[in-house]
């Protein structure tokens, strides 16, 4: 497939809500479940948020990278900690083309950092990565 320069903005609301339905589900199991099985909530949440991000990012996997620029955007923290997760047995690796600065970023996470999403921080995320779809990809 060739890259994409834009995504309808019905596109780009009906992945958002999507993975909004996904956050929600996982908040309902997190009420449902009682004392007993915190620990296992704690174990899933960063396997689920991690996996959720890839979900997210595969929407727009074909994104033009000339306009998501390589300034350490959400666009570029995103595709930095997927491909991390995916390559570097989910620690964060450098990539030399973007210029993601932990400082600056959504997450804070610098290189050798270990990529364990909690909830609070997917939500963060992707929160800053549909609003910098709109700004960039949508038509």
């Amino acid at each position: 497939m060739l890259a994409r320069n834009s995504y309808s903005q019905e596109f780009i609301a009906h992945c958002r809500t999507r993975i909004g339905s996904d956050v929600q589900a996982y908040r309902k199991l997190a009420a449902a479940s009682g004392q007993s099985s915190a620990s296992a909530l704690e174990a899933i949440e960063p396997v689920y948020f991690n996996n959720l991000l890839l979900a997210m990012d595969a929407f727009f996997t074909h994104r033009t990278r000339t306009l998501e620029k390589k300034d350490g955007n959400p666009l570029n923290e995103v595709r930095v900690l997927c491909r991390s997760i995916v390559e570097n047995d989910a620690v964060l690796m450098k990539d030399s083309t973007i210029n993601l600065n932990p400082a600056k970023s959504v997450l804070g996470l610098a290189v050798g950092d270990s990529i364990r999403l909690s909830l609070e921080e997917f939500v963060r995320i992707s929160d800053a990565y549909f609003a910098e779809m709109l700004v960039k990809f949508a038509e």
